[in-house]
């Protein structure tokens, strides 16, 4: 089996994530979460009050199969045993586990996230180095241009006309290269 991981991005607006565990670990996962519109529930024994403020649904108990009815996407924020049962009944049901810090039980990593000016980036170490993963976001970020929102308003400019003359896809991108370049011809260093 191969360990080379398939990056992509979930839409999870209005769609069922069940996050098991309820330490911090776990509500460090709750602002991503609610920012891509999921519809959360948190299943855990014992809470932590900024998981109980985050107005998500939390259920006071331990974890059990029919948790996952419904569900689009899991966290594992638990401990390594309570991961591994999740991670058995999710893969039972074909879903994607993210089990945080603990490779073992996922099948889902989650990476360091740039987000700015429209684009997201996500870098996965495939679990093995979390911490390198939030250095290279760091990196990348700063590398990011400052004026991105100019270079979504060439690219969509661009896309309309290329629809429009039917220009295939292997000629866009120096094309809109091109054209970015454009916005910087006759500036100065």
């Amino acid at each position: 089996m191969s360990t080379e991981v398939f990056p992509t991005f979930l839409k999870l607006a209005g769609r069922r994530v069940l996050v098991v565990g309820g330490g911090p670990v776990a509500a460090s996962k709750l602002a991503a979460l609610r920012a891509a519109g999921a519809a959360i529930t948190v299943v855990a024994p014992t809470v932590v009050p900024e998981i109980r403020l985050a107005g998500v649904t939390v259920h006071d108990r331990e974890f059990v199969e029919s948790d996952l009815d419904g569900v689009w996407f899991v966290v594992a924020a638990a401990p390594p045993e309570v991961n591994r049962r999740v991670s058995e009944a999710a893969n039972a049901r074909q879903l994607f586990v993210n089990a945080v810090d603990d490779p073992s039980h996922a099948s889902a990593y989650l990476g360091g996230v740039v987000r700015k000016q429209g684009v997201t980036l996500a870098i996965s170490t495939g679990g093995r180095a979390p911490a390198l993963a939030g250095l290279l976001r760091e990196g990348l970020e700063a590398a990011l241009p400052n004026d991105l929102s100019e270079w979504f308003s060439v690219a969509d400019r661009a896309r309309q006309e290329w629809k429009a003359h039917e220009v295939p896809m292997h000629k866009r991108r120096p094309r809109l290269l091109a054209a970015i370049n454009d916005l910087y011809e006759g500036m100065t260093v």
